[in-house]
């Protein structure tokens, strides 16, 4: 393994540590690798060492490239110093990618208390915004961000429909961030059709890290260090992984449905589909008016027209001719 450090910004003391394994020989099929970049926690007054190599470890285990970024702190924290620094480090990563054999398009973010802030501003609204977020007791809204640093913006009203999908975990019992902060993340990550996985353990303060003994000696709930595999595996679904021949396809995607997609097509939700015209007309004209009625109302804004059509049994030629006139109108 290579271990680069670089200076990003001299005057407020910004760095960023790469760990680069190397890739072929001893590792196979193996020629470019996906990555993450670790933002400790520190209430924007320090960058956690708890929360930084520890926390490189186990994804460099499970084959990733591992980047610590230590930011703008104190007075040099001023928004938005913080998300710019973030930008700098994704533009190096990103345009070191063959240097550093990672793979641009599969690097997630993994972020800590006000680090989990400045992630969660990564994935909402920055330009070289990551593929995937990895969320640990986060800062969310703008009022509790504002205890830590007065300028720090509010996350859930950024969300959109750019954002990447996220991993978030705390603890009901987080005796600094209140749950409600990653509560209220998953509540505007759902309303926005963007795909998460969310867990919140039953007890332990703040500040866990990893949860492995030899870090924090407090008193949490023996599932929590679940999150570290829990996380790893989730980055299977979203942006695949690897093994001995290389990289894998994610299992599922970066999507819950196709709502996001440049045009219409099956995997549309329901409840989309009726609220879009065109849409609507097409499947009137094709199916007739008892489409309406195939799935509750309640979970229509879940439930997707491809999933639908199986449970009405409509045969495969009628999904076909559907899917080509719902591919030939854009979605707007």
């Amino acid at each position: 393994m290579k271990i680069e450090s670089m200076v990003l910004n001299e005057a407020r003391n910004v760095t960023l540590t790469a760990y680069i394994q190397s890739v072929g020989g001893e590792f196979g099929g193996i020629t470019r690798r996906p990555a993450v970049l670790i933002i400790p926690g520190g209430g924007y007054h320090f960058c956690s060492d708890r929360e930084a190599e520890p926390v490189a470890l186990p994804y460099l285990k499970a084959g990733y490239q591992a980047f610590i970024l230590r930011y703008s702190l104190n007075e040099q924290a001023v928004w938005p110093n913080p998300l710019n620094d973030y930008e700098q480090a994704m533009e190096r990563i990103r345009g070191e990618a063959e240097t550093w054999h990672v793979v641009p398009d599969r690097i997630a973010v993994v972020g800590f208390s006000a680090g989990g802030h400045l992630a969660a501003c990564a994935a909402t609204m920055a330009a070289e915004r990551p593929n995937a977020a990895i969320l640990g007791y986060p800062v969310i809204d703008g009022a509790c961000a504002h205890d830590y640093l007065t300028s720090a913006p509010d996350v859930p009203s950024a969300v959109d429909a750019r954002t990447c999908p996220c991993f978030v975990f705390a603890t009901r019992t987080d005796n600094l961030v209140p749950v409600e902060n990653a509560l209220h993340m998953v509540d505007a990550l759902c309303r926005h059709d963007i795909a998460f996985e969310s867990h919140i353990y039953s007890n332990g303060p703040h500040g866990l890290s990893t949860g492995d003994p030899c870090i924090n000696s407090g008193r949490f709930c023996g599932r929590y260090p679940s999150w570290v595999e829990d996380s790893i595996d989730w980055l299977r679904d979203v942006l695949g992984g690897l093994n001995a021949g290389g990289l894998t396809e994610p299992r599922f995607g970066s999507r819950i449905n196709g709502n996001r997609e440049a045009a219409l097509n099956l995997d549309c939700s329901m409840q989309f589909l009726m609220e879009h015209p065109e849409g609507r007309k097409v499947l009137d004209e094709v199916l007739g008016e008892g489409w309406k009625n195939a799935c509750p109302a309640a979970a229509r804004h879940v439930i997707t027209l491809r999933d639908s059509l199986a449970y009405m049994g409509i045969p495969s030629e009628t999904a076909s001719d559907l899917e080509a006139r719902l591919n030939a109108i854009p979605n707007t």
